[in-house]
């Protein structure tokens, strides 16, 4: 019997690793077998080509690596994670909560594609990471949908406004807009559960958000 795989995804800066572990405080308490995951997972030897194409190794802009170049990096990452860490939970029908998906992939990588190819690449990675190298496609995707320029300030925080710390994708706020109107695309076109995490120009409370996404889950799969 197959698990459930629910995703939180959204942009850089947007709180995920946050609502990622409140959750999993709440699926625990209500009595869920659940295992937290996070793409990518830096401590592994799977990670080693992206940690080179994020720090630049491969050029200073994202748009230095093709989206399917880059789409198969990352996806490396996720199958390595499957095969030899989480897979056997979600095979014996736990539940698993990640952190980022091929989701992450949709998003960054159409950010690089004029938006009349964005259902070709859509359709392309889909089949390349679920059908051909057989890793589970997500049955819930929680999108946190932040203001770039909100995710730029939340960011500079997280470094303590050293902007040097800030990966290629971090750093570049034109690409974080444009991975915006991808994210908003495929958000509508997948049917992603979208929770506005903006009010008024500043960021709703943890609490705030993290009780919306319970409440969207809820009656879904808890």
């Amino acid at each position: 019997m197959k698990g459930k795989l629910i995703v939180i995804e959204g942009l850089d800066g947007s709180g995920k690793a946050t609502q990622t572990a409140r959750l999993f405080d709440t699926l625990t308490a209500k009595g869920v077998n659940v295992r937290k995951v996070s793409f990518p997972n830096y401590e592994s030897d799977s990670s080693a080509p992206l940690r080179m194409y994020l720090s630049g190794k491969f050029g200073s802009s994202p748009d230095a690596v093709n989206p399917y170049a880059a789409s198969s990096l990352f996806a490396v990452d996720r199958f390595a994670g499957y095969k030899s860490d989480w897979g056997s939970l979600y095979d014996g029908g736990g539940t698993i909560l990640a952190d980022r998906y091929t989701t992450s992939n949709a998003i960054h990588q159409c950010s690089k594609l004029p938006e009349d190819k964005w259902d070709c690449f859509l359709e392309w990675l889909f089949s390349y990471e679920y059908d051909l190298m057989e890793i589970p496609a997500p049955d819930c995707v929680i999108y946190l949908r932040v203001d770039p320029e909100v995710s730029q300030e939340l960011l500079s925080k997280r470094y303590d406004a050293h902007e040097e710390k800030k990966d290629i994708h971090e750093r570049d706020v034109e690409y974080l807009k444009r991975s915006r109107r991808a994210a908003d695309y495929c958000a509508k076109k997948l049917g992603w559960v979208t929770v506005e995490c903006v009010a008024d120009g500043k960021m709703r409370t943890i609490d705030e958000i993290a009780a919306e996404v319970a409440e969207r889950l809820d009656g879904l799969f808890i």
